[in-house]
């Protein structure tokens, strides 16, 4: 809102100052620090309305040291991250953009998904919350309408650059020529990026159309099912995460710091033409909701770090995955989240191989069997004795060093 009143400002009055906020940069750092400052200051007064409202989490005897210190603590601290992303987005973005409509329905979405879960554990008394049914179906929906956004909105565009024999012919004939030159014509298309290839462009009908080529016209069902799959798995996988104080929030913020820079970079062409990757006109926008997202994070970890104040709980996990989700599907970057999100895909994989080893020891030989001490992997260490706050801190790090390598593909084929 406030872009466009200073955009107004700007034309109508040459107003002193309104011109920087056609600035991605300026207004990202203000997003930046709206969103730090609504979590920290408002997040305190949440807290003492969870706190009054009687909001606070049942903690599960599962023999762990200092575990049932943390009863009575409040959750549904996702409000917090949801309000302080939103504010400054709605203040500062361009609202018609379709990237950020997209980021706003997702973040309202998966938010209501989240908060119908810690709904019904804390005022029902139903300790299963929403059911997983449910919880599934609305991913699904979500994944239908990024994936069919992204893939037909008129919005949604990217270039290529041309072929490199051509390319390098027309730099010899005119070594200045401008980089906007050496990209071809803005095409809708299923393509991504996949990390460490040479030529990493793919697009998603080549899945299909080795089988008959006559396919190709139906690569936008391939392309919305796998931005099903990355919202569920990405949005259970930050769910997981979310265990021990500041784990979730901490790691998520290396993540989405990470797909700003991809965001930055992609958006522009002259950093497009130098790393040699896929220019995505109108994809900067991203970059102001990454900083608002970010800011409420760290906010946000101001009251969870070790020992939490508050709990982000459903409201604040399922929502943090499905942004994450969806704003590397919309920066073509959804096949670097093995990588980036390793953390979340650690915690996922423990879960499923415990309860698969379990099943499949009990049916073979009538007694269930476990990998790990304890799954999510974050509680296996702690039955292994390490305090949280250690393994919290040997997380980010390693979210950190997963970061590096992430983008380090830029360069790297």
């Amino acid at each position: 809102m406030l872009y466009y009143l200073f955009e107004y400002l700007e034309k109508q009055f040459q107003f002193p100052g309104a011109s920087l906020f056609g600035f991605i940069t300026f207004r990202a750092a203000l997003a930046v620090i709206l969103s730090l400052l609504i979590s920290t200051i408002y997040g305190k007064r949440i807290i003492g309305l969870l706190l009054k409202q009687q909001v606070g989490e049942t903690i599960r005897d599962l023999g762990l040291e200092g575990q049932q210190e943390k009863a009575g603590t409040p959750t549904m601290g996702g409000i917090i991250i949801i309000l302080a992303t939103l504010i400054p987005v709605l203040l500062l973005c361009k609202l018609g953009n379709i990237y950020i409509i997209l980021l706003i329905v997702t973040t309202v979405w998966m938010g209501v998904i989240g908060f119908l879960d810690d709904y019904k554990k804390k005022f029902k008394n139903d300790k299963e919350g929403l059911k997983g049914k449910f919880k599934v179906l609305g991913q699904v929906g979500l994944g239908i309408i990024v994936g069919a956004t992204l893939y037909f909105h008129q919005d949604v565009t990217m270039k290529e650059q041309i072929p490199a024999e051509t390319r390098q012919e027309l730099l010899t004939a005119n070594p200045n020529m401008a980089p906007s030159k050496l990209f071809q014509e803005e095409e809708h298309a299923a393509k991504t990026t996949i990390p460490f290839m040479k030529n990493n462009e793919f697009d998603y009908a080549d899945l299909i159309t080795w089988i008959d080529p006559s396919l190709a016209k139906y690569a936008w069902v391939v392309f919305i099912l796998v931005a099903i799959f990355i919202i569920t798995a990405v949005s259970n996988g930050a769910n997981l995460t979310d265990g021990i104080d500041g784990l979730a929030a901490g790691t998520s913020s290396i993540i989405v710091l990470t797909l700003g820079i991809f965001a930055w970079v992609s958006s522009n062409i002259v950093f497009a033409d130098h790393l040699n990757i896929m220019y995505i006109p109108r994809v900067e926008e991203i970059t102001i909701y990454i900083a608002a997202f970010v800011g409420a994070l760290i906010g946000f970890l101001w009251y969870n770090t070790y020992p939490a104040q508050v709990f982000m709980g459903d409201t604040g996990s399922l929502t943090i995955g499905g942004i994450i989700a969806v704003i590397a599907i919309a920066v073509r970057k959804e096949w670097l989240i093995p990588v980036l999100c390793g953390v979340f895909l650690a915690e996922n994989l423990s879960v499923v191989m415990q309860v698969g080893w379990f099943k499949y020891t009990k049916k073979k030989y009538g007694e269930g069997r476990r990998i790990l001490k304890m799954s999510p992997l974050h509680h296996h260490y702690q039955k292994n004795g390490y305090h949280e706050s250690k393994i919290v801190t040997r997380f980010w790090i390693i979210g950190i060093l997963l970061a590096i390598v992430s983008i380090v593909t830029l360069k790297i084929r």
